[in-house]
């Protein structure tokens, strides 16, 4: 049997790498081949094209490495045709997985195409979901809400679970972490995992935990992909640790984060936290906001972070565009240091994501729907 995986980004990467260790629990003669990353590659999968030459955010972006963008989908086409595989399992990366979900359907018209992680077209370009569900033999969502937005235009989607949630409540327990967080003296800084995007914020972001907390040390937590040096470029004197996210922000006081996963990882391991975001364009935020829509209630203020979207409401002050200045990033973290009830507000709506998620082994769940496919 033939399972071939398709990630673009660390996290997915992550994702895909649980997912195959819970399918090769079910099916342990697979064989699993795709595109993706090194936690994949210790998972057992053939790796034709490294994430690290896929990551390529934007217009902009897509248009310099034009020769690289068709190089990968030339590798992924025939990395297809000689796997031929059973099932095609797609983890986010949509604009990339979209076009080779339509090569394989036209191509290869046996092999079942799974999203795991699938577009968040809830969010934005919401016209996508009948293509997407055009190009899917299932769906396995990972919001609660995915259901109930797939069946407004007559499909279904499964909510297998949340894989953050999962991941984080592992680490937690394995972890034997406090429930009262210690004072540590550490404010985390998150950038993102793309060297762009690390560009555009890592500088402000630092500049603003060391103006909010002078006597606090600044940690940064660095993408696998990226080199150290990066880092000490963007942000001199400040330290910079690798595979130690979670463990970063389980004991740092408070967190910059650049608005993604992320956001929703602080707010499962309860680290007080502001999003961030750059936008090239000055005050294109404001349009961004009218093409942006609120998956869990029309009437209601569309947001760009996860915890907010999931909860409907402001948990994250968000500082996206033009609101992403130093002083408004160190603002709110003097306020989530210094005032309680202020810190407070925001961990009662952590608890409130942590109860809409809930308790879902995402990865078991996903491979049982696969299995199904087969």
């Amino acid at each position: 049997m033939n399972i071939f995986l398709i990630s673009g980004e660390p996290s997915g990467d992550g994702h895909a790498a649980r997912l195959v260790s819970a399918l090769r629990k079910r099916v342990p003669d697979a064989h699993f081949a795709g595109l993706g990353g090194n936690e994949m590659k210790q998972a057992g999968v053939r790796i034709y094209r490294d994430y690290n030459e896929m990551a390529f955010m934007g217009i902009v972006a897509v248009l310099k490495n034009i020769r690289s963008v068709r190089e990968n989908f030339r590798i992924a086409k025939d990395a297809l045709l000689k796997e031929n595989p059973d099932v095609l399992i797609l983890v986010d990366y949509p604009s990339f997985n979209l076009r080779i979900a339509a090569f394989c359907r036209k191509h290869l018209p046996a092999t079942k195409i799974v999203w795991y992680i699938p577009p968040k077209i809830w969010a934005w370009k919401r016209w996508r979901v009948h293509r997407v569900v055009r190009l899917s033999d299932e769906i396995c969502g990972i919001f609660p809400f995915e259901p109930e937005f797939y069946s407004r235009y007559g499909y279904s989607c499964r909510y297998v679970g949340n894989p953050t949630e999962e991941e984080c409540s592992e680490w937690l327990r394995h972890n034997n972490q406090r429930k009262h967080r210690p004072v540590s003296d550490i404010i985390a800084v998150l950038p993102g995992s793309r060297r762009s995007e690390i560009e555009h914020c890592l500088g402000k972001m630092v500049a603003a935990a060391r103006s909010a907390a002078p006597t606090k040390q600044v940690i940064i937590a660095g993408a696998p992909s990226q080199p150290k040096e990066l880092y000490q470029r963007l942000a001199p004197n400040a330290k910079v640790v690798f595979g130690e996210t979670y463990s970063l922000l389980a004991s740092a006081d408070a967190a910059v984060v650049n608005s993604g996963t992320a956001t929703l990882e602080a707010a499962l391991l309860g680290c007080p936290e502001v999003a961030v975001y750059h936008i090239a364009v000055p005050h294109a935020v404001t349009f961004a906001s009218l093409l942006f829509s609120n998956p869990v209630g029309e009437e209601k203020k569309p947001f760009f972070t996860l915890p907010n979207i999931l909860t409907g409401k402001e948990v994250v002050k968000e500082l996206i565009g033009s609101r992403f200045t130093v002083e408004a990033v160190a603002a709110e973290l003097r306020s989530l240091l210094a005032d309680c009830n202020y810190r407070a507000q925001q961990t009662d709506g952590y608890k409130e994501i942590r109860h809409l998620l809930g308790k879902h082994k995402a990865s078991n769940n996903a491979a049982e729907v696969i299995i199904q496919q087969l």
